[in-house]
C-alpha cells in the first residue's frame, strides 16, 4: 500500500512542528527511515486520510523518482507514520513464515533492484506501481535460515552505521575547528613558540593573479573527445576534492585556443553558477594540465596558501560570504567582480600553512572512513548478490 493521491494529499501548508511523521522518499536512505528529518502533519488530518498508515515493523520501499530505497519502520512514539505516494509499505501478516529483516535484505539485493528498475516506467521520473511490484518473483527459505541471514546482514548494517556516524562526527569536528580557526579563537604558534603577527584584512582580488573562468567549446558535448586535455566542469568540483571519475576531454588544439582558462597545479576552483554554487577545491600539486568551462572559476593566489583560502571558502563563514555576493533573479550566480571583492582575514604564510596542514590531516581521516564505508557497502552488495539470486 502507498500514500494518498490527489486532492487529499497533504501539502506544505499543512506541515506542523509536532505531529504524525509524513514520510517521503527522500527520508529513506542508507537502509533507514529518518523520521527526525521528515515533515509532520496534524494527527486529526492524518486520521482523516484514506490510506498510507504505516506501522512499526513495516518494510518501506520507494517507488517514484527515487527507486528502490528500503527501510523498516522503527519503534514509534506515534500510533503510525503517514506515507506519501512515493513510498510503498509491505506488512507481514505471518511472521512465523517471513522475517521482516529478511524481506528488507531481499529488497536490497541486486537481483530485486534490477527487476524493480526493469519494470519502471517514465522517462524523467521513474515510477513502478504496486501491481508491477507484485510481479517480481520472490523466494524464501525456512524462518530459521531467514533469521540467520537477517542477523548476519544486520551486523554488516551496524558496522556501516557506525562508520557513517564516525564520518559525520569527523565532519562536524572539522566544521567546528574551522569556525574557531577562522574567527581566531584558536591560534597556532611559530616553531620557536612565539606568537604570529596579527591577521590582515584583504580583498581576494588583492592577493590573486587570476580570477576567471572558461567556456564550453563550440559544439558543446560533441566537442568532447575520448582522450586529450582534461576539461573540468562543475560536477568535478566536489567539496574539497577534485573528482575526475566523470571527467571529459577536449582536443589539445581547443585547449590552446582557450589559453585564458588553463588550470595549473595549486589553483583554487570555485563553482559560480547553479545548484552547486560555492563548492570549491584545490588542484593537486602534481596536476599537469586541464581547462575549465564557464561554470567554474579559477582563483590563483601565488603568494598565499591556496589550501588555506579554499578551506575558508568552504567554511560556514566563507559560504555565508559567497551567499551574500550572489546575483541574479534566483540568486544562483557569482561574477568575477564579486569574487575579487571577497574580504578575507589573512594570517602570515607560515600560519596559513599550519592551519591548512591541520585541516588537511582531518580531511585525510574523513576520506579513510569514507573509503571504509564504500568497501563495507560493496561487500554487503556482494553478499546480497550471492544470497538472493
Amino acid at each position: 500500500m502507498d500514500g494518498n493521491h490527489g486532492e487529499i494529499h497533504p501539502t506544505s501548508a499543512d506541515y506542523v512542528d509536532d505531529g504524525i511523521p509524513f514520510v517521503m522518499a527522500t527520508d529513506i536512505f542508507n537502509g533507514q527511515v529518518y523520521l527526525n528529518k521528515s515533515k509532520k502533519i496534524p494527527k486529526t488530518q492524518a486520521d482523516s486520510l484514506r490510506k498510507g498508515f504505516s506501522l512499526e515493523g513495516d518494510i518501506l520501499l520507494t517507488h517514484k523518482a527515487t527507486i528502490g530505497n528500503v527501510a523498516i519502520v522503527p519503534k514509534l512514539n506515534t500510533p503510525y507514520v503517514m506515507l506519501t505516494p512515493q513510498v510503498t509499505y509491505y506488512r507481514i501478516l505471518n511472521k512465523e513464515k517471513l522475517v521482516p529483516e529478511f524481506l528488507k535484505s531481499n529488497f536490497e539485493s541486486p537481483y530485486f533492484q534490477n527487476e524493480l528498475l526493469a519494470l519502471c516506467t517514465g522517462a524523467t521520473r521513474l515510477y513502478i506501481g504496486i501491481s508491477e511490484q507484485r510481479k517480481i518473483p520472490f523466494r524464501y527459505c525456512c524462518t530459521e535460515e531467514q533469521t540467520k541471514i537477517a542477523s548476519f546482514l544486520s551486523a554488516v548494517d551496524e558496522k556501516i552505521s557506525q562508520l557513517t556516524q564516525k564520518h559525520a562526527l569527523l565532519s562536524q569536528y572539522k566544521q567546528g575547528m574551522m569556525q574557531k580557526l577562522f574567527s581566531q579563537q584558536i591560534r597556532f604558534k611559530a616553531d620557536d613558540g612565539s606568537d604570529f603577527e596579527a591577521w590582515e584584512e584583504k580583498k581576494l582580488g588583492e592577493i590573486s593573479s587570476k580570477v576567471g573562468s572558461g567556456s564550453t567549446p563550440r559544439g558543446g558535448a560533441e566537442a568532447y573527445t575520448d582522450k586529450g586535455i582534461i576539461f573540468i566542469r562543475s560536477q568535478n568540483v566536489n567539496n574539497n576534492q577534485l573528482f575526475l571519475d566523470d571527467v571529459v576531454f577536449i582536443p589539445k588544439e581547443t585547449h590552446k585556443k582557450m589559453s585564458g582558462s588553463k588550470v595549473s597545479a595549486n589553483d583554487i576552483l570555485l563553482n559560480i553558477t547553479g545548484a552547486s554554487i560555492g563548492r570549491s577545491c584545490t588542484v593537486p600539486s602534481d596536476f599537469i594540465e586541464a581547462n575549465v568551462n564557464q561554470h567554474v572559476c579559477i582563483i590563483r593566489t601565488p603568494k598565499d596558501n591556496p589550501k588555506f583560502i579554499q578551506a575558508f571558502l568552504s567554511s560556514k563563514a566563507g559560504q555565508d560570504l559567497i551567499e551574500s555576493y550572489q546575483t541574479g533573479s534566483g540568486r544562483e550566480g557569482l561574477n568575477f567582480q564579486s569574487i575579487r571583492s571577497f574580504e578575507l582575514n589573512l594570517p602570515c604564510l607560515e600560519e596559513q600553512t599550519k592551519i591548512a596542514n591541520f585541516l588537511s590531516a582531518i580531511d585525510q581521516k574523513i576520506e579513510v572512513v569514507a573509503q571504509q564505508i564504500e568497501q563495507a557497502k560493496t561487500w554487503k552488495k556482494g553478499l546480497l548478490q550471492q544470497m538472493f539470486v
